[in-house]
């Protein structure tokens, strides 16, 4: 490694004076592709294990309230150093803005998605106007239209335009929950009743058209580049529809996906059908860290349906694809030297996953300059 890359790899004698880390795996930065950094203070997860999302949401809009511009960059910044400590070099995070990011803060890249979200269109617009000031003064950046239940069709359209006008990627949470699903093809259901309760419902927004997941995979591959968001409820016919897209990525959050106790979620038979899927953390709000670490160990060590490949992959190389990037994530010629170990002495690569399912992964920060 030299001048902060990677200028060679490989087995044998090292071509000049080397540092001997011992018996440890040394693996590619980890990237986490999903995540709300603004929520980085949250003393405890919101709500309890099993909790309704509508329920959920209701719960963060009350005690997130009066969250006022200067604590949420206090609490980004503390979710930076925390994801510095943890190996992650890469950060899709989803903001409200306007926000700060302290310049290179222990080294994390954060491309910024600014949130839009809104039922009126007065709404819309107002968030559609705080994103575009965001991506004029953050060159990595991209938006993001919060989720179906929270976004009209109208403000979709904007933002898909604006991402198409800018070249941005756009980010969305998708098929999050079952009861998403119901608000979508029938109009009523526990969403139906809290956006009610909370003074922001449209009749005429729901029920939307029919197939309503396979006509938004459609509609979010106009962007440049898309994320979902959770993916947790989408169908084989609906994650087929979303393999013809190779722009497009799912990023799943196993352990907020853990703490709302949902089905499994259908990661293998998006691998099966060749889509792009990515880790993320989501907030602290429905987890207890930002370790993307150990998002990896709990699939390793609860879902031995996967490749154990596939989720180091997962963890790492997908992220950086889904997030336009090319130079972290991997370790190769010319990427950033922007790395991890794991301490191991394994001799099969059987052995070495199981070390990855229990050590922790550290950052070789010292090497990196």
């Amino acid at each position: 490694m030299d001048g902060g890359q990677v200028v060679d790899f490989g087995s044998g004698a090292a071509p000049r004076s080397a540092k001997d880390l011992g018996d440890v795996a040394v693996l590619p930065g980890l990237v986490n592709a999903h995540t709300h950094l603004e929520f980085s203070d949250c003393p405890e997860m919101v709500g309890f294990p099993g909790i309704s999302l509508p329920e959920w949401i209701g719960e963060v809009v009350r005690t997130r309230r009066a969250t006022d511009e200067a604590s949420r960059n206090v609490a980004i910044e503390c979710g930076m150093r925390e994801c510095a400590r943890t190996g992650t070099y890469l950060v899709g995070e989803i903001t409200t803005p306007p926000c700060l990011y302290q310049s290179a803060t222990d080294g994390v890249d954060v491309i910024s998605f600014a949130e839009v979200l809104g039922l009126s269109s007065e709404r819309g617009r107002e968030r559609l106007d705080v994103a575009k000031a965001h991506l004029e003064v953050n060159a990595r950046s991209g938006v993001s239209p919060h989720a179906p239940y929270s976004t009209s069709l109208e403000t979709l359209n904007a933002c898909l335009e604006l991402v198409n006008a800018t070249d941005r990627p756009l980010a969305m949470h998708v098929a999050e929950s079952p009861h998403e699903r119901e608000l979508l093809q029938t109009g009523t259901g526990p969403f139906a009743e809290a956006l009610k309760s909370m003074g922001v419902w449209r009749e005429d927004l729901f029920p939307w058209p029919a197939d309503p997941f396979v006509w938004l995979i459609e509609k979010l591959a106009q962007a440049p580049r898309s994320l979902l968001i959770h993916a947790n409820d989408l169908n084989d016919a609906e994650i087929a529809k979303l393999a013809e897209y190779p722009q497009m990525t799912v990023v799943y959050c196993p352990r907020t996906h853990h703490f709302f106790q949902y089905e499994p979620h259908p990661v293998a038979t998006m691998l099966s059908h060749g889509v792009r899927v990515a880790l993320g953390t989501d907030s602290k709000a429905s987890n207890p860290d930002l370790n993307l670490w150990s998002e990896a160990q709990f699939l390793w060590q609860h879902r031995v349906d996967l490749a154990p490949q596939a989720v180091l992959r997962m963890a790492t190389w997908s992220g950086s694809q889904a997030l336009g990037r090319n130079d972290v994530g991997c370790i190769r010629k010319g990427c950033l030297a922007k790395l991890g170990c794991v301490r191991s002495s394994a001799s099969t690569e059987e052995q070495l996953f199981r070390d990855f399912a229990t050590h922790d992964y550290a950052p070789l920060g010292g090497l990196t300059a």
